[in-house]
C-alpha cells in the first residue's frame, strides 16, 4: 500500500451495519509513501493508521467510482 499527502484512505465495514468510513491523509510518515499515515476524518477528528486488508487507498488523480 502506496499513499501520498492529499490521497483519501478508504475503511471499509468489517460488519454488518459497520459503514465504510474515508480519512484524508495528512501525512505519510513510512519510507516511500508506506504507513503508517497521519489521518484526518470528515468530522474533523485526526488518527494515526495502518491500514489492514480492509482498506484501500484512492488517489487524488483517480477518478471516484459511481455508486
Amino acid at each position: 500500500m502506496n499513499a501520498t499527502v492529499g490521497d483519501v484512505l478508504l475503511q471499509h465495514g468489517r460488519v454488518v451495519g459497520q459503514h465504510d468510513r474515508s480519512a484524508e491523509i495528512i501525512e505519510v510518515l513510512g519510507e516511500d509513501g508506506t504507513p503508517p499515515y497521519r489521518v484526518r476524518f470528515e468530522d474533523g477528528r485526526e488518527s494515526l493508521v495502518s491500514p489492514g486488508p480492509d482498506s484501500e487507498v484512492r488517489h487524488r488523480d483517480e477518478p471516484t467510482p459511481a455508486p
